[in-house]
Order: structure tokens, then C-alpha cells, then sequence
């Protein structure tokens, strides 16, 4: 009972420790407002505080469909999308990178409507389950896996792609490396965590979540400190 109990405030930890990091990427930023992945990791991480608030607020108060509705959006869909989109800055030109945040934004916008409108209704075996099984217009959670796809392809695989980059080059690339590498597995364990819900083991992603974060701030803290 204690232990289920403390699993359902790991989001709530989890929120406290994007929005501190949001507001150190958000300071980042407004030294370097030409560097659009600061922009987007800042809103990359706050989307993933409103996720996990919004888990939280489930868990603490119960079910609401609105709050359904917020949580799916801001976890569910976007996800690391926003954080994948910075990488996508600093992989390809930004010619290119803007075309494709100009995809995402479009793509997620029209999901996010779908989700807004469809009929929703909370599973009767639990109802404070989140799920995108309670979703009338089922067809909806299609969208889901193309923006993961997009979201892990881009944050894990650029990183992971990067840390090598810096590893093969030795010398003063070695920090990089390892903050790259650290983004990586960032990235990579909320994916874990989900393979997890699919077996009904729901708790376990709450823990990735935060593990994943702090990995991820962890990996940029380890790159700035390497830059100076």
C-alpha cells in the first residue's frame, strides 16, 4: 500500500524536476535566441511536465475526461517529439529542420483536435486508467506511433549518433560523448516504460519518466560543462 502510494507522487517529482529544468534551458535560450533546438527543448520539457502533472492530478484527484484529454496530448502524443524536433536542428540544415517542425506542429495539431473531440469514456475494470482505450474514435491512437517514431528516431538516435561522433574524435569531444550518450538513455527508458504499460505494469512508466529526465538534464549539464 505504501509503495503504490509513493509510485502515484512520482509524477508529481517528475513535474518539479522538468519545469526546474525547463526554466535553466529557458534562461539558455534567451542568451542564444538564434538557437531554435534551445526553444524547442525548452518546450520539449515543459510539455513533458504538463504530461506528468496532468498523471498526477489523475492519480491524487481521479479520472476526468479533461483531464484525459490533457494528459494523452501533452504524454501520449507529443511526448519527446518537441525534444526530438531540437536534435533535428542540430542534424540537419535549418532549412531542412524547419520543414519538418512545420510537419510535426501540423500533423500533432490535427491528432490533438481529433483527441479534443472525440467521445471518451473511462474503462469500467478501472476507471482511472490512462488509456487511449477509452477513446471512442479508436482510430485516433493511430496517430500515436508516428510522432514516437519520430520522437525516438530523432532524440535517441541523434544522440546516440552524436556520442559516437565524439567518441571516435577523443580529445575534448570525450564530455560530449558521454552527455550524448546520457541523452540517449534519456530518451530511450520512458520507451521501455511504455513496452511495460502494454503488459499492464502502468506504475513502471511513471518511474522511467523521471529516470529519463533526469538523464536527459543530467546528459546537457555534462555537454555545457564540457564546452567551457
Amino acid at each position: 500500500m505504501a509503495a503504490t502510494a509513493l509510485i502515484d507522487y512520482l509524477p508529481v517529482v517528475t513535474t518539479f524536476v522538468a519545469f526546474g529544468f525547463a526554466v535553466v534551458l529557458y534562461r539558455h535560450w534567451q542568451r542564444n535566441p538564434g538557437a531554435r533546438h534551445l526553444l524547442w527543448w525548452t518546450v520539449g520539457v515543459i510539455t513533458f511536465g504538463l504530461g506528468t502533472l496532468t498523471e498526477a492530478a489523475v492519480a491524487l484527484w481521479g479520472w476526468h475526461p479533461w483531464l484525459f484529454r490533457a494528459w494523452y496530448i501533452s504524454g501520449a502524443l507529443l511526448g519527446g517529439a518537441p525534444l526530438a524536433q531540437g536534435t533535428v536542428y542540430l542534424v540537419h540544415t535549418r532549412r531542412t529542420a524547419d520543414r519538418l517542425a512545420v510537419a510535426l506542429v501540423g500533423f500533432v495539431a490535427a491528432a490533438a483536435t481529433f483527441v479534443l473531440l472525440t467521445p471518451v469514456t473511462p474503462m469500467a475494470s478501472d476507471p482511472g486508467l490512462l488509456t487511449g482505450r477509452v477513446m471512442g474514435w479508436s482510430w485516433v491512437r493511430a496517430f500515436t506511433p508516428f510522432v514516437n517514431t519520430y520522437a525516438v528516431g530523432y532524440l535517441v538516435g541523434g544522440a546516440a549518433w552524436s556520442a559516437l561522433r565524439h567518441r571516435r574524435a577523443g580529445g575534448d569531444g570525450s564530455g560530449r560523448a558521454i552527455g550524448n550518450a546520457l541523452i540517449a538513455l534519456g530518451g530511450l527508458a520512458p520507451a521501455v516504460g511504455g513496452l511495460f504499460t502494454r503488459f499492464g505494469r502502468t506504475q513502471v512508466l511513471s518511474g522511467t519518466l523521471l529516470v529519463g529526465l533526469v538523464l536527459i538534464w543530467l546528459g546537457y549539464r555534462r555537454i555545457e560543462a564540457d564546452k567551457r
